[in-house]
């Protein structure tokens, strides 16, 4: 037994000798030494792979050179490119990729700006307000105009479609702004006064809001009612470009809804005259809707519609830059007391302008306009927008309000000096934002998504311009900050800037199918892109901070 013991012993000791040998890939076993010994250590974790920088655009692939005037005066790809690439453009990006799937439009819970490499660092919008004596650029130092899922700035007061989805408490734009009980019957008395009955649209009462609103009149809201705009509709009566401003004050309380008559043969408009106001201020919950009357049934719209009544015209008495014949010329400063000018988009002649910056022609609050825009002249050049200003002065408040689905521009800006901020322009089938005439005003927390499937052939984002002279004043010239822009359009670019206009994008994403820029010369002076020149209120050539560009589908 002792024998056969020490023999197994043998083995066994032999065997685990081999054994450790095999797994050290040594011959023999080294003596441990002091700590611990560790066979096999574990390989140490990878290095996570970096984003890929995306490869530079090319100049054709970042600007498109349609639209000149002249092929002698081009402003060449190359050049707009540089705009955004060496001074005075700086801290851009214009060789970035999609923020959005191609197909959709932008929503609240966007991709994070952050993961895409290189991302510009945003600029504190709260800088802007150097040297214009005023405080209205506040905090945002993000790209675009949401902050991320958390933003709610634009959520609830909106509705959704498939140019733009701002959440959950959103309801659709097809969605009856209007909602009573099915079986409810409206009661004849329930117009308020300065109204009349209208009717009714199955269980909703139409009160007629007056052709002429000539006193101070408040609509207000009543469950069951909507308030009809049946033709023009006319705040006041024109109190000339100094005239005092006490005309009447149309007030719309929150929560209200206002629709047109689509059987009447006048285009169905809100125009509130110099010297008058419009005070429609809702709430997050509670907006005001201006719409159509189809849209008052669950099938009435879809999210083709358009063109179904005129829109909202609001008319002030700050400058112009552009002036009608026998009045003005303006100077730098607007102060002209005889330059004026016609109201695009009607049929008999309404007048705009001033001297007057600072002029007040109401409150726009927490409001959403559906599917407006009308071409009221054959050829265009004379149409309705969603929302159109007509030298209106920066003492009117215009907040948190949505275009959706124009036939013509969301929001069309002729001269004046009014800001506006948390703006939602979603399916319009011409601009998005369009300003011109010596507009000279700041703009933050603005939004512009065209159709998925792509506006007009002639359609931007953004278009800029001054409206045939080059050099009149006052210069027309904007500050955007905190800007997202979804460009689907077949244009030559998604950002059209032309006519010596001038202006400054700061903080924000442009994504386009085509594209990013269109920069027009309209004379040899090449006036859009020229070195600044204070003796013709020029800051040189458009200005781009912190902005993200994804162009032509990358």
């Amino acid at each position: 037994m002792a024998d056969f013991k020490r023999i197994s012993l043998i083995l066994m000791t032999s065997v685990a000798g081999a054994t450790l040998a095999a797994c050290d890939g040594a011959t023999s076993i080294a003596t441990p030494g002091a700590g611990n010994v560790v066979i096999n250590p574990p390989a140490p974790a990878p290095s996570p792979t970096p984003t890929p920088t995306p490869a530079a655009i090319a100049a054709a692939e970042f600007a498109g050179t349609g639209g000149q005037v002249d092929a002698a005066f081009t402003i060449t790809a190359a050049e707009q490119l540089a705009l955004v690439t060496t001074s005075p453009g700086t801290n851009n990006n214009a060789s970035g990729i999609r923020v959005y799937a191609v197909g959709s439009g932008p929503t609240i819970a966007s991709p994070t700006i952050s993961a895409l490499t290189p991302t510009p660092v945003a600029t504190d919008p709260t800088t802007l307000n150097a040297g214009t004596g005023g405080t209205f650029f506040t905090a945002g130092s993000h790209l675009g105009a949401f902050s991320g899922s958390g933003d709610t700035a634009f959520q609830q007061w909106t509705c959704n479609s498939p140019s733009a989805n701002f959440g959950a408490s959103s309801a659709s734009c097809n969605t009856p702004p209007l909602v009573v009980a099915a079986a409810a019957t409206p009661a004849a008395s329930a117009c308020p006064a300065g109204t009349t009955d209208g009717g009714t649209n199955t269980n909703v009462r139409l009160c007629r809001i007056p052709n002429a609103v000539t006193a101070n009149l408040t609509l207000p809201r009543i469950t069951g009612v909507a308030y009809l705009l049946d033709g023009n509709v006319e705040v006041g009566t024109d109190a000339g470009t100094t005239g005092a401003a006490t005309g009447p004050t149309l007030t719309i309380e929150a929560g209200v809804t206002v629709v047109s008559n689509p059987t009447d043969a006048v285009s169905d408009v809100l125009l509130v005259n110099r010297g008058s106001k419009l005070d429609a201020v809702g709430t997050a919950s509670l907006p005001i809707i201006f719409t159509s009357r189809q849209n008052l049934s669950p099938t009435g719209t879809s999210d083709s519609t358009q063109g179904q009544w005129g829109g909202i015209i609001l008319l002030g008495q700050a400058p112009t830059g552009v002036c009608r014949t026998g009045t003005g010329p303006n100077d730098a400063n607007g102060a002209s007391t005889t330059c004026d000018n016609t109201a695009e988009g009607l049929t008999t002649t309404r007048l705009y302008g001033g001297p007057n910056k600072s002029s007040n022609s109401g409150r726009i609050s927490y409001v959403q306009i559906r599917f407006t825009g009308i071409d009221i002249s054959a050829g265009g050049g004379n149409e309705l927008q969603g929302l159109t200003l007509g030298g209106v002065g920066s003492g009117t408040q215009i907040d948190h309000v949505q275009s959706h689905n124009s036939a013509d521009d969301g929001i069309e800006v002729f001269g004046g000096t009014a800001n506006l901020k948390h703006i939602a322009i979603t399916g319009a089938d011409d601009d998005g934002f369009d300003y011109d005439n010596g507009y000279r005003g700041f703009v933050q927390f603005l939004v512009v998504a065209q159709k998925p499937g792509g506006a007009t052939s002639d359609s931007f984002t953004l278009e800029v311009d001054s409206n045939g002279n080059e050099d009149l004043l006052p210069r027309t010239n904007a500050t955007i900050s905190n800007f997202t822009f979804i460009h689907t359009a077949a244009t030559t670019g998604a950002l059209r800037i032309r006519g010596s206009a001038d202006s400054r994008y700061v903080n924000g994403i442009l994504q386009s199918s085509v594209p990013c820029l269109n920069v027009i010369a309209g004379t040899a002076a090449r006036g859009t892109i020229r070195a600044a020149d204070t003796a013709l209120q020029d800051q040189g050539p458009p200005i781009f901070t912190s902005v993200y560009f994804a162009c032509n589908n990358r």
